[in-house]
């Protein structure tokens, strides 16, 4: 029993197994779906449900009233302080303000309120609706950013740029001078023309000269004629035959009375 035992656990060399499992190799079997036949691809096809477009909810189909904002009591009156600006001054000029200090911007004024020109602050939210709907709005590239508008109710532009040199933190962008849209280089040409006291004067001093020189050509044909009449009436008086007024004097006289 025992020999049997221990000669099933261990066996011995060579032995076989009575049984044994042998994979043959065969082809996968997989089973391929038959096309559909074309008479019932139609069918399917017309048959084939297609389910209604849900509506749209109520709120989509009503229109968004968008809310406008109302301008601020504030916004208003610097509006109408903006528009008075612009009837009233002749000048005004635009400068964009690079960080100037407070000091600086102090003396900036000081010098500016020697000759008469202010410089004003508005926001530029204020500017800009208010150029938007005016003759002036040509202007609007020029607020962007920090801007400063210097006014004047005439029109001092040397004075300016003389102010200007001194604070190259601010930098002149154009400015509106008699109803007229001026660059920066069209401001240097203005500042270079004489100012309206020197032009009436050369106006006055031209037609002053014009006046006489008109009234000294009038004058001296007529003054020629009395001194060749005196000297004749003084040849006439004295008798002297010998000094009798010419054929050529009598021609000159003639000349000048014509």
């Amino acid at each position: 029993m025992a020999a049997t035992l221990c000669g099933r656990l261990f066996p011995t060399s060579g032995w076989l197994p009575l049984s044994q499992i042998v994979r043959h190799g065969s082809k996968a079997v997989t089973r391929h779906r038959k096309p559909m036949h074309f008479l019932k691809q139609k069918l399917m096809a017309v048959t084939e449900y297609i389910p209604p477009t849900p509506a749209a909810p109520p709120a989509a189909l009503a229109p968004r009233v968008r809310k406008t904002e109302e301008e601020s009591a504030l916004a208003v009156l610097l509006r109408k302080d903006l528009e008075n600006l612009f009837k009233e001054c002749k000048m005004i000029a635009v400068v964009q303000n690079n960080a100037i200090n407070a000091e600086d911007l102090m003396v900036l004024k000081h010098k500016l309120k020697r000759h008469n020109i202010s410089v004003k602050f508005f926001p530029n939210q204020v500017t800009r609706s208010f150029l938007s709907n005016s003759i002036y709005s040509n202007m609007l590239p020029l607020f962007v950013g920090q801007t400063v508008i210097f006014v004047s109710k005439e029109p001092k532009v040397k004075e300016m740029l003389q102010a200007l040199k001194h604070s190259p933190q601010m930098v002149l962008l154009g400015a509106c001078i008699e109803n007229t849209l001026l660059s920066y280089q069209g401001i240097l040409s203005y500042s270079k023309l004489p100012s309206m006291t020197t032009i009436q004067g050369e106006i006055v001093g031209g037609l002053t000269m014009m006046t006489s020189r008109t009234v000294s050509m009038l004058r001296h044909h007529p003054a020629h004629l009395s001194a060749l009449l005196q000297q004749y009436v003084k040849q006439q008086g004295s008798g002297d035959s010998t000094n009798a007024v010419t054929d050529k004097d009598t021609s000159i006289i003639q000349e000048a009375a014509a």
